[in-house]
């Protein structure tokens, strides 16, 4: 496998599974518990670390699907505040943005990785990665993020954004299936689907991240919030462990800590 690094934490390649934390700067994001208020991103982001995480992922645009749209100036405002905030933290970040000119307004700020739903298909994107020499995580996509409709698609995706990765000279970068409800076309079963089918990922000989924290699909019935969705997250982060998940997004850093910990206990004697 070819690992990835991120501030000098390696992902990949017998390392340890990674936990990255989630920090919302965006009020309209699907989990109202992720939503970080400005002035408080440095406090939450360092009792997320304290928990477990090895890295944090920023975001400032909600992109569940029938979120409210908002500018990329608005975008760009609300993440180099919380930016602001980490500077000189030492925190381990990762900027969630599918915009070039968001990223660009990051790169003046301390930051390690750069985590792409749109899986470098943005004109742009993917040199101002490889120019700034930082790793990536890259979602399946070809046109927009989600857009790959089942399993067979979405490795046809990946063999897009492998080849764009290529193309550009981006080097170490994690891949992420994109299980969730992007797209109006997506299924609740196209999701199992890619969980089912996880290893099948592990074709690419690249980490692969597991991002499945409190979506839609995981819930018990069509009333179950995404409050309500941690046990059916836990239980699932634990299955795609055993499938070679190399590292994790997480709402909940402490519990999820907790399933990464057991996994590798079990796997000792392996």
């Amino acid at each position: 496998m070819f690992p990835c690094h991120v501030n000098g934490i390696a992902v990949g390649e017998g390392a340890p599974v990674r936990l990255m934390g989630v920090i919302n700067c965006s009020p309209e994001s699907f989990f109202s518990g992720s939503f970080t208020r400005p002035g408080d991103v440095r406090a939450r982001a360092e009792a997320m670390v304290d928990a477990g995480a090895d890295l944090i992922d920023l975001g400032a645009r909600s992109t569940a699907p029938g979120s409210p749209a908002i500018s990329i100036i608005e975008e760009k405002e609300r993440i180099t505040l919380a930016l602001s905030e980490l500077d000189g933290s030492g925190i381990t970040v990762s900027v969630d943005t599918r915009y070039p000119e968001v990223l660009e307004a990051c790169l003046r700020h301390d930051i390690h990785a750069a985590n792409d739903i749109g899986g470098f298909s943005v004109p742009g994107y993917a040199a101002m990665v490889a120019e700034a020499g930082l790793p990536a995580i890259l979602m399946a996509a070809i046109h927009e993020p989600g857009d790959p409709l089942g399993l067979e698609m979405t490795i046809r995706a990946m063999k897009t954004v492998v080849f764009r990765c290529s193309e550009a000279g981006v080097k170490e970068y994690v891949l992420d299936p994109g299980i969730g409800l992007w797209t109006p076309a997506r299924t609740v079963e196209m999701d199992w689907e890619l969980c089912r089918n996880f290893s099948r990922f592990r074709e690419f000989d690249r980490p692969l991240l597991a991002a499945v924290s409190r979506k839609t699909f995981l819930r018990a019935t069509p009333e179950q919030g995404p409050g309500e969705r941690l046990p059916a997250t836990l239980g699932l982060t634990a299955l795609l462990l055993r499938q070679g998940a190399d590292m994790v997004r997480a709402h909940d850093v402490a519990e999820t800590a907790e399933v990464i910990r057991v996994a590798a206990r079990m796997k000792e004697k392996e």
